[in-house]
C-alpha cells in the first residue's frame, strides 16, 4: 500500500467535514482494500465508516424496509423481511465476505456482477444520501460509475415491500459473484424484471416486464429473445451465454413466485 491519513469519524458530520477529491470513504473494504494493497488506487486519506452507529440497522416500518447503508450483508439476510433481498444477501461470496461487506459499500462500487443492484432497481427502491433522494432506477449510470457526488455519502436504503419477489442468481463458483443474477419482483408500480451480472451496469428487461404484465406465467416470456448486443463478454462466459441466462433465470423467479 501506499501512505495515507487514516481517520475514524462517529458522526455522519464529521464524515462529510472530512471529504475531499483525495478522500475515499472505507465501508466493509471489500473492494477497496485488495485495491490499496495491489497499489491501483493513492488516496490522500481514508475516512472509514464503521463507528457511525446511525448507519446501521436494519428496520421495517409498515410497507417499507429502510437498511442502513453499514448494514452487513449477513444482518441484511438475517433480518431483511423481504425474503428475496433476504436470499439474495445469503448468497452474496462467503461467510467472512458477508460478515465484512455493506450494502452501502457493494452498491457505491456498483460492480457490474454485484447483487444488491438488481434488488435495488428491481424492488423499486430509493437510496438516501446526506444530501438528497435518489430512485433506484437513477442511481447506477455505468461500470463502477452512479451519480454520487463529491461529499456525498449513502445512508440509507429504502426498499417498499413488494407483492412477490424472487431472486435467481447463475454465480461464479469460486466468488459466487453474479455471472447473470435476475430480480422479478410485483410491486405496487407493476411487474419488474431487473438484471446483474449480464452488462456493465444493472438495468431492467422491459420486453418481460411487458409479457408478465399481461401474463405472469413462464410461457409468457417463453418466445422473447434477448439480444446479446452489449452484454459482458469474458473468460467466465460469452454474451450469448449470458443472454440466455436472462432468459432461463427470469423464467426460474417466476416459476417460483408462481408456485
Amino acid at each position: 500500500m501506499y501512505e495515507f491519513n487514516y481517520k475514524r469519524p462517529s458522526t455522519l458530520d464529521e464524515a462529510a467535514a472530512l471529504l475531499n477529491e483525495d478522500t475515499v470513504l472505507l465501508a466493509g473494504g471489500q473492494t477497496l482494500l485488495p485495491t490499496l494493497k495491489q497499489r491501483l488506487a493513492q488516496p490522500e486519506a481514508l475516512v472509514d465508516l464503521s463507528a457511525i452507529e446511525s448507519l446501521r440497522g436494519v428496520c421495517p416500518d409498515g410497507d417499507q424496509l429502510a437498511i442502513g447503508s453499514m448494514t452487513t450483508h449477513a444482518e441484511v439476510a438475517a433480518k431483511a423481511t423481504i425474503p428475496a433481498l433476504a436470499s439474495l444477501a445469503k448468497g452474496i461470496g462467503d461467510a467472512q465476505v458477508r460478515n465484512r461487506g455493506t450494502i452501502g459499500g457493494s452498491i457505491a462500487n456498483n460492480d457490474p456482477a454485484a447483487d444488491y443492484p438488481a434488488a435495488v432497481v428491481g424492488l423499486n427502491a430509493v437510496i438516501t444520501t446526506n444530501k438528497r433522494a435518489i430512485a433506484g432506477d437513477d442511481f447506477f449510470t455505468d461500470l463502477f460509475e452512479t451519480v454520487l457526488e463529491e461529499g456525498e455519502i449513502i445512508t440509507n436504503v429504502t426498499f417498499p415491500q413488494p407483492d412477490a419477489a424472487a431472486y435467481m442468481k447463475f454465480d461464479n463458483p469460486a466468488s459466487r459473484y453474479a455471472i447473470v443474477g435476475v430480480m422479478v419482483a410485483k410491486t405496487s408500480n407493476g411487474i419488474r424484471v431487473a438484471i446483474t451480472g449480464a452488462g456493465p451496469c444493472v438495468f431492467r428487461q422491459t420486453e418481460m416486464e411487458a409479457a408478465l404484465s399481461s401474463n405472469f406465467s413462464t410461457q409468457s416470456i417463453e418466445n422473447i429473445n434477448v439480444s446479446a448486443d452489449g452484454l459482458n463478454s469474458d473468460l467466465h462466459a460469452s454474451a450469448e451465454y449470458r443472454a440466455n441466462l436472462i432468459k432461463v433465470l427470469a423464467k426460474r423467479a417466476v416459476a417460483q413466485i408462481d408456485g
